[in-house]
């Protein structure tokens, strides 16, 4: 019959079977998102619609910001915000017009 029912797993982002980042593997992300010059910006899901390619944009994405403690905080007011959804750290970048960088700071 269709639809086939095909067994949901659990994936989000390639490398999503790795430990949960611990704050200072999290605070090297965002430098290297910072030293590439790309634009931060952080979303938000619940976990059942995790595996969707459209996640809730967290304010605007912080455009021009350059200051790596800033970005942790709005990832962590997100958080605050929004217990139990996923948090996701995206690096926009501006010359290539797409991401350069998408993962997954809380689960």
């Amino acid at each position: 019959p269709w639809p086939v029912r095909i067994p949901f797993t659990y994936c989000s982002n390639t490398f999503s079977y790795l430990p949960q980042l611990n704050q200072s593997r999290l605070k090297e992300q965002v430098e290297y998102l910072v030293r590439q010059d790309w634009d931060p910006a952080v979303e938000h899901v619940e976990p059942e619609r995790s595996s969707w390619n459209y996640w809730y944009l967290w304010k605007l994405p912080l455009f021009g910001e350059r200051n790596v403690e800033l970005v942790l905080a709005e990832i962590q007011s997100c958080k605050d915000a929004n217990p139990g959804h996923h948090i996701r750290l995206v690096g926009y970048d501006q010359m290539k017009q797409n991401q350069g960088t998408a993962l997954v700071a809380y689960r």
